[in-house]
């Protein structure tokens, strides 16, 4: 990967803001010819710097009342098989984001669901059933106080 110079970095900052923006948009933002400004998008996708763009719904419009996050072990005997529980980690479409984690557990899931109730069937009769899931501990989410969603590109 190439090093990101003031013109990727200001047209990361550009598309963070506005993933909808125009190929001439962006380049009156950047101050980049449009050629070189699409190239340069182009460039960052295909090294997969830019992931992908995509709209940020709000899950309480679609009924989605719970936000939670989940800290998840695994079952030490089962490691050997941590792929396999990864995958299926992967299959829920109630999980929207997974990490690996230090400290005490080894998963943090961020979860949602309709309701408490179904956040519980979710645990309980799903999550927990995955072959090597050994414990969860949940955090009911009560506000949201801020989203990030930008990352913070600095000048370069």
């Amino acid at each position: 990967m190439e090093k990101l110079d003031r013109y990727d970095r200001n047209l990361l900052r550009a598309l963070q803001r506005d993933g909808r923006a125009s190929n001439v948009e962006l380049s009156e933002q950047v101050s980049l010819s449009p050629p070189q400004c699409y190239r340069r998008v182009r460039r960052l996708e295909t090294e997969g710097i830019i992931r992908g763009y995509t709209a940020q719904v709000a899950p309480a419009a679609i009924g989605l009342g719970v936000v939670a996050f989940v800290s998840l072990n695994i079952d030490r005997e089962q490691f050997k098989k941590v792929r396999e529980l990864e995958k299926a980690i992967r299959q829920f479409p109630e999980i929207l984001e997974c990490y690996t984690i230090s400290g005490d557990f080894d998963y943090l899931l961020k979860v949602v669901a309709t309701d408490l109730k179904s956040f519980s069937n979710f645990l309980t009769d799903r999550l927990m059933q995955v072959p090597g899931v050994s414990g969860v501990r949940s955090m009911v989410c009560l506000e949201e106080i801020k989203q990030a969603s930008a990352l913070p590109v600095e000048s370069g």
